[in-house]
Parts: C-alpha cells; structure tokens; sequence
C-alpha cells in the first residue's frame, strides 16, 4: 500500500469547444509575464479602444500558438527530469523443485538484485544536454513572443490601414454617385453614347470593386487578428490609433547589432542547443566504453547447501563500439555551428536592408505627401467647377481618379513604412525603445 501510494494516477484532459473568447473583456493579460519592458510597464485599459501595444499584450497572453509553444517547454522539463533519473535495479527470483523426494533433497532457490552500473557513467552527460535542451526551449518560446508582438502589432496597423483605405473609397463611391446617375441619365436620353460614357461607367465600377477588394483583404486581416487574440470571429475589436513609436538612432542600432548574440532570444536558443548537442556528443563518447551491469545474488541448491555471490555482466567491445552513434553526434553539432553562424549573418543583413527601405522610404514621404496635397486640391476645385457645370464631367472623372490613387498610395506608403520599423525592432530587440503610446480618444 505504501508503495501504490507514491504511483502517478490517471484524470481526464476534455477537449475544448475551439469557440474561442466572445469578448476582449473575457481575455487576461498579466503585465508580470510580457516578454518585453515596453509592453509590461503599458497601462492596459480596453475601455477606450485597443492601440497596438494592447493588442501586443493580449496575443503574448492569449495566442493560441503561444499556448502550444508553452506546452512544449513542459514537455522539455518533463524530459529533463527524465533524464536524470537512474534506472530501477532488477530483482531476479527463481526456485527450483525436486521431482523426487528423499533424504538431504529440498526446494532450491536462487535470489539476486542488480543495476545498470554504464547508467551512472551517462548521468552527468544527460542531464547536462536535458538542461540544455530546457534553456533552449525557454529561449525559443521567448523569440516566438517576440515575433507574436511584431505580428500583432503589423496586423494592428494592416486593420487600420484597410479601414482607412475602406472609408476613402466609401467616400469616393458616394461623391461619384451624382456623376453615375448624370450619365446613366444622359444615356437613356440619348445624349450620350456607350464608347462616351465608358470613362462614367467604369469610375463607378472600379471603386466598387476596390470595394470588394478592400473588404475581402480587410475580412481576412481581422480573422488573422481574432485567431491570434485567441478571440470568436463574431467578438467586436475597437482598435484606437496612437503615436508613431520612438525609432532607434543610428547609434542605437549600431550598439543593438554589436550586442545581438548577446540578447537575441533565437541566437541564444541556437547557442543553448550547440550546447545540449555538446553533452550529448560527450555522452556518445562515454557510451563507448562496455555496458556494465553489477548484481549480488544467494542460493540454495536441492542439498540445501547455500551460496552467495555476485555477477558481472559486459558488453564486448568487438564491432560497434558507438562509433555509429558518435560520428551522428559529431555531424550534428558542426550542423548546428554552421546553422549559428548563418543565423547571424542573416540577423546583420536583414538589419542593413531594412535600414536603407527606412531610409527610401523616408526620402520619398515629403515628395508624396505634397503631391497627395496638390491633388486633393485639385479635385475639391474641380468639385466645385463640376458642380457649377463649368467642368465637363470626363475631365473632372480623371481629376478625381488621380487624386483617389494618390491618397490610397499614401496610406500604403504608411502602412509599408510602419511594418519595416516594427520588423526591424523585432531584429534588434531594442527593449529601450518606448512603444506607441495611446492617443486621447
């Protein structure tokens, strides 16, 4: 009974439903567990709309993904504990009885217990590549959350930014309304023929379908978001916009490229697991050498003479020797070295490029915002000479046309800018750097 009672006992797991949270309100987010200051020192308060900081901290608390990931570093710890765990020792009984009776005969028995001694000689190595392998875990499902907030945050700004562009067309669907039904009029009057009046027809269609366009990719973004919030399809998000982000200098990032080995969660995690595959390597080596089994038996034999011994038992160095096992662990590790290495040089290159999108991109802000400027001025004069029918309607369709393309490249060209700046503060880790605070609704 004492020995039942330190057994593991059995308790169902119920599947979920996979409905997901019907509200925001429903969703935790603990400060103490985010991944990175800017995120566990922001005030959290969904009452006055999401900004993409909050959104940040619910997906690291509540991503689906990020709970699997969780599970495998219980998974890991699970296995660490394993490995340091010896062998149970074997206990042999066995009996003997005589198939005829007589004097000086008894019932022979024989009775011995023995451990796998090459166990203890694999213990260090083991357990020093299992809490390798833990660190490793740990550091990896430290960068996914890294990357879990550069997703939410480049979502936050796709929402928005389709929003907008959904709202600017909306507009633009109204203001070319008065112009549809003018040409339809004139068409079923007979003032107008169909090769005239294509340049009115297709203005109407082509925003309409930009539409359609706009609410589809717009449908799918807020789906990548729910499912990352670990949200219901049908639970309403209100996303607020905030300040543009303090970007790092050039000084900054300078400093964030020399330390990067250093404080990058997936560069640590690839050095923690060059070191699990160390141990293991080291544990190849020792296995090498003879499987040692050592037990201590007693007997009695049918003349009831008793004896007491002991038991060697040894593998034979003869063929194998692990040499199969130690030449894997050999090619794995000048793997993951190699794999370290191209992971760095891949971190510095993609910071460099992003660096000079930054900088093209920057260069051309002021050339497109005045532009967009010129236009939006234009076609409020050629509204008001349209409407005072001293614009002939083809004319004012291509001014207003111009002007719609100029203010939806302005909201791409945003949207682009802001997911390289989140993209290339997920390469740096820069923690310094204050995120986006939350404008006054």
């Amino acid at each position: 009974m004492l020995i039942l009672t330190g057994c593991a006992t059995y308790s169902a797991l119920p599947l979920g439903d996979g409905h997901g949270a019907s509200s925001v309100a429903q969703l935790t987010t603990p400060t103490s567990a985010m991944p990175l200051p800017a995120l566990s020192t922001h005030r959290f308060d969904p009452s006055d709309g999401l900004d993409a900081t909050e959104v940040a901290m619910l997906a690291v608390a509540n991503s689906p993904a990020l709970k699997l990931r969780r599970d495998e570093l219980g998974l890991a710890r699970a296995q660490a504990f394993a490995a340091g765990l010896l062998p149970d020792p074997q206990l042999s009984l066995g009996a003997d009885f005589p198939q005829h009776s007589g004097p000086g005969l008894s019932k022979a028995f024989n009775l011995g217990i023995s451990e796998d001694i090459s166990a203890l000689l694999t213990r260090s190595s083991r357990t020093a590549e299992a809490r390798s392998h833990v660190e490793q875990v740990n550091l990896e499902l430290l960068w996914v959350e890294w990357q879990t907030v550069t997703q939410a945050r480049q979502l936050f700004d796709q929402v928005v930014a389709l929003r907008a562009q959904q709202h600017r067309l909306q507009l633009e669907a109204d203001a070319l309304a008065p112009v549809d039904r003018h040409v339809q009029m004139a068409l079923q009057e007979g003032n107008l023929s169909y090769d005239t009046a294509s340049a009115g027809l297709n203005a109407d269609a082509d925003v309409r379908k930009r539409l359609g366009d706009t609410a589809t990719q717009l449908h799918q973004a807020q789906s990548d978001l729910h499912v990352l919030l670990g949200l219901a399809a049908s639970a309403p998000i209100e996303l607020v916009e905030g300040t543009d982000p303090v970007e790092p200098t050039a000084a900054q990032i300078q400093q964030a490229l020399t330390d990067l080995p250093a404080r990058r969660p997936d560069l640590l995690a690839l050095k923690a697991g060059y070191a699990a595959q160390d141990a293991a390597l080291r544990g190849a080596i020792l296995a090498q050498f003879p499987a040692l089994t050592l037990g201590f038996n007693t007997a009695r034999d049918t003349s009831a003479v008793y004896t007491k011994g002991f038991s060697i038992g040894i593998n034979l160095p003869l063929f194998n020797r692990n040499r199969g096992n130690i030449a894997i662990e050999r090619a794995t590790r000048v793997q993951l070295k190699d794999a370290y290495d191209e992971r760095v040089l891949t971190a510095r290159s993609d910071v460099a490029r992003l660096q000079a999108d930054l900088a093209t991109l920057d260069a051309q802000r002021a050339p497109l915002v005045a532009h967009v400027g010129q236009l939006d001025a234009a076609r409020r004069a050629a509204e008001t000479a349209w409407r005072g029918q001293l614009l002939d309607w083809p004319t004012y369709l291509a001014i207003r046309s111009n002007a719609l393309s100029a203010d939806l490249d302005l909201l791409g060209f945003r949207q682009q800018r802001a997911n390289a700046a989140v993209a290339l503060q997920a390469l740096l880790g820069s923690t310094d750097i204050p995120a986006a605070r939350k404008s006054s609704p």
